[in-house]
């Protein structure tokens, strides 16, 4: 479900009309997550350490608002909930995008995410059966301990959907720190926005 932004009070009417019409309206940041805890969770054997984070990521986005704003023609559209489209790893190194609900319990995430996975695994088509505008576009890169990164864009797609990506650990000093990329529509957040989000992300993956 979604409903209108009411456009005249919102305090970003200006930032939206002025960001909007950037060719390239999408801006970056890269931060390490203390992702120590969760690393542990999974080691213990409660999940996969990538369905930690994915659904952490998830919680954290749907707990913020501008998140869940998708911008479509003149209007902005605020959607009860935003799921997953992530990339998902074949044998033979290549990928399959795939659409994986949000559900706040995470063993009822989990059943419904390894359906999705061993589907995408054992097919060869490039998108996923379903998908939308309520998702965030995630893919990982555990090779890379990244410090910056970008995505291929097609400026002629209007696009308003939040990318976010996840590299290499690294141990430092007994934590596990996992690199995180944001990129996000500048016309509907802000720094301050993405800030938010890594504050939630990190909190959520500390939780025992």
């Amino acid at each position: 479900m979604r409903q209108l932004l009411d456009m005249e009070s919102w305090a970003r009417k200006e930032h939206f009309q002025f960001f909007r019409q950037f060719e390239e309206p999408f801006f970056g940041v890269c931060a390490d997550v203390d992702c120590t805890a969760a690393y542990q969770r999974a080691q213990g054997g409660n999940g996969s350490f990538f369905l930690q984070y994915l659904h952490a990521t998830l919680t954290a986005a749907n707990q913020i608002e501008p998140f869940r704003y998708r911008i479509d023609g003149e209007q902005v559209w605020v959607y009860d909930q935003v799921h997953a489209s992530p990339t998902i790893d074949r044998p033979g190194g290549t990928f399959g995008f795939a659409y994986i609900d949000y559900h706040e319990d995470f063993h009822q995430f989990t059943k419904q995410a390894q359906a999705e996975i061993h589907r995408v695994k054992g097919s060869t088509g490039l998108h996923p059966a379903v998908s939308g505008e309520n998702v965030l576009h995630c893919s990982a890169l555990p090779w890379i301990n990244f410090t910056g990164l970008s995505h291929a864009r097609k400026f002629s797609f209007a696009d308003s959907c939040p990318k976010i990506s996840f590299g290499k650990i690294k141990d430092q000093h007994g934590r596990k720190l996992m690199p995180v990329s944001v990129h996000v529509h500048h016309a509907l957040m802000d720094g301050y926005h993405a800030g938010l989000f890594f504050q939630a992300l990190e909190e959520l993956m500390g939780k025992s």
